[in-house]
């Protein structure tokens, strides 16, 4: 793709970039209801059966999941018109969610100004070692790796990492409003789960907001991690990278059936998002639909996903994620050495 139609993609995309005040009141409505009235009826069901609880939970967990697209469109400021009001609902849905706004902001908006550049990885995104850094890293690096990339460490332990530890404290070096709105964010989650504890009891508190929180974790790792990790998704070096390119062709369309899109707020247009982050989410359809060339971003389907939990390392040369077993060939092909020219990544580092 040359300049002048990397110029006009971008320029199509960006007319869908309106916030829709309406469109947005309505989704929080047929978003936050739900929620409510799913954990209501989770706890009038204790009375019949504990599993039937649980199903319920996990169900409002995909309400989560919507709910954290809604905070996510907020950190774009896209969501509705005014930036006041998308900080505003940005915070009070990270509550609800446990994701401190200002922290989740900054980091994700420097995920979206370098995703695909190798030489500026390392914050908001999914560790990532290509198979020439993982050849040279020391064995202790190595074994960090793997043990990260285990899905039983990710999707198990991944959740639990984020709302408890991650999303708690602060980074080093926070200016004073992350800092402040971590602690608003901290405070408040403790104030209205205490609450809520009050009202029906910390037992049935925990086996109802628990399974909730496991499912919306594991669902949100898991639509992060796939549609940045296909195949032949694109990564280059800082010399070479392309935002363009890292947007229609490092991010996928996730092809969900109807309801799991509208679970997942149309995060599945990632190639959309990444190109324009300021189209809410309720314009992503339309944009990917009235825009010819974005039907030619890589597809995945539910089924086809599945593959990427094998992807561990990319291959820079061939271009394409690859197992830890076939890594180990192309290493001796190779003769791994790392361009003495290169810029370290924030995690080599």
């Amino acid at each position: 793709m040359n300049k002048e139609k990397t110029k006009q993609l971008k320029k199509s995309v960006a007319n869908y970039a309106k916030p829709d005040t309406s469109a947005g009141v309505r989704q929080l409505v047929n978003t936050v209801l739900p929620l409510i009235a799913l954990w209501s009826l989770a706890y009038i069901s204790l009375s019949w059966s504990v599993w039937l609880t649980v199903a319920i939970a996990a169900i409002t967990g995909g309400f989560v999941v919507r709910l954290f697209i809604i905070f996510h469109d907020c950190t774009h400021q896209s969501f509705l018109k005014s930036n006041k009001a998308n900080r505003i609902i940005g915070t009070i849905t990270g509550i609800l969610t446990l994701f401190p706004f200002e922290k989740w902001k900054r980091a994700h908006s420097i995920h979206h100004a370098t995703s695909g550049n190798l030489d500026k990885r390392g914050t908001g995104d999914i560790w990532i070692m290509t198979v020439e850094e993982y050849a040279k890293a020391p064995l202790r690096t190595r074994l960090l790796y793997r043990l990260y990339r285990n899905p039983v460490v990710m999707f198990g332990f991944g959740p639990l990492y984020l709302f408890l530890v991650s999303n708690r404290f602060n980074r080093k070096g926070a200016k004073g409003r992350e800092r402040t709105n971590t602690h608003i964010t901290n405070v408040s989650v403790v104030v209205l789960y205490a609450l809520i504890i009050a009202l029906v009891g910390w037992k049935a508190f925990l086996i109802i907001q628990l399974p909730i929180l496991y499912v919306s974790g594991v669902l949100g790792i898991w639509l992060f991690y796939v549609q940045h990790q296909f195949e032949d998704s694109y990564f280059e070096e800082e010399s070479d990278w392309d935002f363009v390119k890292a947007a229609v062709d490092g991010s996928s369309y996730y092809k969900l059936p109807r309801v799991l899109q509208w679970i997942s707020g149309n995060i599945g247009f990632h190639h959309v998002h990444h190109l324009s982050p300021r189209v809410p989410n309720y314009h992503l359809e339309k944009a990917h639909e009235e825009t010819p060339p974005l039907k030619h971003a890589t597809t995945i389907t539910l089924k086809t996903s599945l593959e990427s939990i094998r992807f561990r390392l990319y291959d820079q040369k061939a271009k394409t994620f690859v197992t830890f077993r076939e890594a180990k060939s192309r290493i001796k092909k190779y003769r791994i050495s790392l361009p003495q020219n290169r810029q370290p990544s924030l995690q080599d580092k």
